[in-house]
C-alpha cells in the first residue's frame, strides 16, 4: 500500500476518510440526511471521522486504517521531526437523541498520572440546533466538589450543571476538567485530543459504569469552556484557536489553491503541516495539477498530509469547508 519510507511526495496527495458508526445507546437509528446510514441493531450516537480503525477511501493507500497510515508513515503526514506517530485529533460528529452521561475529562497531567497518553481538550462546532437547544457546560456558580459529590450520590446533580443555549454555527470549548453534558436538540462537529478517556458522573440510571472518584480528582471548578467567539480574516473565519487545534471555516466559490487554503503568513495564519478537510455543507472537488481529482460530498471529510503535493480546492458556490489543523507539540 505504500506506507513505508518509501514512498514518494505523490503517494502523499488528499484522500478521503471512510467514517466509522459507532453504536451508543443515546444515538439516533437513522442519520440521514446526514449520513446516509440507517442502524441495523443499535442506534448510532459517534460518527469517528478520523478514528484509528477508519480507512483511507481513496489514493495508493486506500483500505489501510489510519492507525497503520500514522504508523508507518509519521514523517509524510505529520511532517519532520514528529514526535508521534499517531493521530493528533480524533474528530466524530454527535447525533444525541438522548441525553448523555455528565462527565468530565482528565487534563493532560492527570490521564499520564493513571497511565493513559493525554487528557481531553475538545470543542463542539454546532451544525444545526433546535429552536431550545442546549448544553451542559461547566458547573453553576460557586459549586463545591463536596456538594457535587452529594450530588452525585442524590441523583441531583443536573442541577448543578451550567446551561448554555446554543445555535447552529457556535463554537463552544470544553476545556480538561469541565464537567459536561451534550443534550438533545444539537448535531455536533466535536474535534478533541485522540483520547476516549471519559469519566462517568451520573448517567440517568443507564447500566453503565460510573467513575466518580476519578471524576471529582478531574474536576475543576473554573475552566476557559464556554461559547468562543469566532474571528472573521479576509479570507477565512477563525472560529477556534487554542494549544490542541485550530478550526476555520472558508467558504470556496470558484478555485482556491492549497497554499492559499493552508493560508498566507502575513494573514497570521498557521503554517503548512498536517490538516483536515471537513464539509459542513454543499460539495466540491479537489484536483491535483495532474488532473487527477476527489470529490468533496457533504460530510465527507479529506486528509492533507503534510507531504501532499499542490491541489486545489474547486466549488462553483455553496462549499462551506471546515479546515481542522492540529497543533505541533512545539507550540504546547
Amino acid at each position: 500500500m505504500g506506507t513505508g519510507n518509501a514512498s514518494t511526495l505523490s503517494d502523499w496527495a488528499p484522500f478521503r476518510i471512510e467514517p466509522a458508526f459507532v453504536d451508543k445507546v443515546w444515538g439516533y437509528r437513522d442519520l440521514r440526511p446526514w449520513f446516509d446510514r440507517v442502524a441495523a441493531a443499535e442506534p448510532i450516537g459517534e460518527v469517528w471521522l478520523t478514528g484509528n480503525q477508519c480507512t483511507a477511501g481513496t489514493g495508493p493507500h486506500a483500505g489501510a486504517t489510519l492507525e497503520t497510515l500514522f504508523a508507518e508513515s509519521a514523517e509524510a503526514l505529520l511532517g519532520s521531526g514528529s514526535i508521534a506517530a499517531e493521530s493528533p485529533l480524533l474528530i466524530k460528529v454527535i447525533f444525541a437523541l438522548e441525553k448523555l452521561s455528565v462527565q468530565v475529562h482528565p487534563d493532560d497531567r492527570l490521564a499520564q498520572k493513571y497511565g493513559e497518553p493525554r487528557g481531553k481538550t475538545e470543542c463542539w462546532y454546532v451544525l444545526a440546533a433546535d429552536s431550545d437547544a442546549a448544553l451542559a457546560v461547566g458547573l453553576r456558580p460557586g459549586a463545591t466538589l463536596e456538594e457535587v459529590r452529594h450530588a452525585i450520590e442524590s441523583g441531583t446533580l443536573e442541577a448543578d450543571l451550567r446551561l448554555l443555549p446554543v445555535s447552529t454555527g457556535d463554537m463552544i470549548l470544553v476545556d480538561a476538567g469541565t464537567v459536561h453534558a451534550v443534550w438533545p436538540g444539537s448535531i455536533l462537529l466535536e474535534v478533541q485530543q485522540y483520547s476516549d478517556t471519559t469519566y462517568r458522573l451520573y448517567d440517568y440510571g443507564r447500566p453503565r459504569p460510573l467513575h466518580i472518584d476519578k471524576g471529582l480528582e478531574a474536576i475543576r471548578t473554573e475552566t476557559r469552556s464556554g461559547k468562543v467567539g469566532a474571528v472573521a480574516l479576509a479570507d477565512r473565519t477563525v472560529l477556534i484557536d487554542t494549544q490542541y487545534f485550530r478550526i476555520e471555516r472558508i467558504a470556496v466559490s470558484g478555485r482556491m489553491r492549497s497554499e492559499r487554503l493552508a493560508g498566507d503568513p502575513n494573514l497570521n495564519h498557521p503554517e503548512a503541516g498536517l490538516s483536515y478537510l471537513f464539509a459542513a455543507g454543499g460539495k466540491g472537488r479537489i484536483t491535483l495539477d495532474n488532473s487527477e481529482s476527489l470529490e468533496l460530498n457533504p460530510r465527507a471529510i479529506v486528509c492533507v498530509p503534510t507531504a501532499a503535493p499542490p491541489f486545489f480546492v474547486e466549488s462553483p458556490g455553496g462549499l462551506d469547508l471546515i479546515r481542522i489543523t492540529p497543533r505541533p507539540p512545539a507550540n504546547r
